[in-house]
């Protein structure tokens, strides 16, 4: 598996070693010690799996302290664009957006740390996202961002599709009206 920095603290792409013949192909999609070698310590305790159309937007979500969940993500079929912003206040990538294009084609993941919000816009005509967290989820501590805050400077990456969102992410306040002490400690 090769591991690639993304120079935000803890978030890492994935990319397994694909072995292919006749039948098909094998895969392996988590090592643990290959991650403790980049100091990633994570146990995960919950899978979650959706699906979505073209055009749909999910996100962006976060849990707050302390049940934050770190989430290792990846595509099972089609393709979408995975976004996460920093939310940690004490690093120098605070409030920045990063993208990474993960499909069932690139076989790529995305390791995301605890502290940031993500989301995903799907790209493909369908899209089967599959994702690991490493706490359960909690209701209490749910937490968002609208995915068309401008200071996210999302809307200059994403695709131009007729999207699709919940009437709860519709809702999510602005990155600037959230509480700072909901996301200041994510341990």
């Amino acid at each position: 598996m090769i591991v690639s920095p993304t120079g935000f603290s803890g978030l890492y792409i994935l990319e397994p070693k694909v072995f292919e013949d006749p039948r098909g192909y094998f895969m392996e999609t988590y090592n643990q010690k290959v991650l403790r070698d980049f100091d990633v310590k994570h146990t995960f305790v919950q899978d979650n799996q959706s699906s979505s159309r073209k055009g749909v937007l999910r996100g962006m979500h976060f849990q707050n302290s302390p049940y934050a969940q770190t989430k290792l993500i990846r595509v099972l079929r089609g393709t979408i664009l995975d976004i996460v912003v920093d939310l940690r206040r004490n690093e120098d990538t605070f409030s920045r957006t990063f993208a990474v294009e993960l499909s069932h084609e690139n076989k790529k993941q995305l390791l995301v740390p605890k502290g940031f919000a993500h989301g995903f816009a799907v790209l493909s005509d369908q899209a089967e996202v599959f994702y690991k967290c490493d706490q359960f989820y909690n209701p209490i501590a749910d937490g968002g961002i609208n995915f068309l805050d401008p200071a996210l400077e999302i809307n200059g990456i994403l695709p131009s599709l007729e999207f699709i969102l919940s009437d709860k992410d519709k809702k999510l306040p602005l990155l600037h009206e959230l509480e700072s002490t909901k996301f200041e400690k994510w341990e």
